[in-house]
């Protein structure tokens, strides 16, 4: 079974795919991650993530055991892979590794922004978890206050609102839902909730 858990930046679809994950017994990639490593991989080589042969290079030589949750929290990073995420030969440097992660039996649960339009289109299941960028912002400088790092709501804020921007306008791979996704806007649920309606719609699924 191979379910895809899309959406945009801080909407709490990482943690909903996670649970999803556990609760089925599935394998679990946060596709984003790979962005984030690519991001910092140019960074830490001092170059641009907008220079396209940089991105490249570092997406085709990624090592994701070479970096921590720690090496790529920060907004630097995030918007660093948001920047690289539109270059189209990193997204087909890692389509590979994704898809051949999805087919680890006995099925895996994919957290991304394209796994329900490009990176698994036959999924059994697709889940798009939104938010409004209020709330997405508020969620998101909580998150980077609890783990130490200075966070500014409004510039929380701009950047989420860049990103989304960046994310849905891009040419290859834009965030959107897949036609056959279900949307699920948690701007008014704690995590518990969202969590229980997300395994709700795996179950619909499974039984139909």
């Amino acid at each position: 079974m191979i379910i895809a858990v899309d959406g945009p930046a801080a909407a709490g679809k990482g943690t909903i795919a996670r649970a999803i994950a556990r609760h089925f017994g599935l394998h679990f990639l946060d596709t984003g991650r790979l962005y984030r490593m690519v991001g910092r991989a140019v960074l830490d080589q001092g170059g641009n993530p907008r220079d396209g042969e940089a991105a490249i290079a570092a997406a085709r030589g990624l090592d994701p055991s070479r970096y921590g949750d720690a090496d790529l929290r920060s907004e630097q990073v995030a918007d660093a892979a948001s920047v690289v995420a539109v270059i189209p030969e990193v997204r087909t440097a890692l389509l590979s590794f994704q898809r051949d992660f999805a087919r680890k039996p006995p099925g895996a649960v994919l957290d991304g922004r394209d796994i329900g339009t490009i990176v698994c289109p036959d999924a059994n299941v697709k889940i798009f978890v939104t938010a409004s960028p209020e709330v997405r912002a508020r969620r998101r400088a909580r998150e980077l206050a609890e783990t130490g790092i200075a966070a500014d709501y409004l510039s929380v804020l701009a950047d989420i609102r860049a990103r989304d921007e960046r994310d849905s306008k891009r040419l290859a791979a834009p965030l959107i839902p897949a036609r056959d996704a279900h949307v699920l806007d948690t701007s008014q649920m704690d995590i518990d909730q969202a969590v229980m309606s997300a395994i709700a719609v795996v179950e619909a699924k499974r039984r139909n």
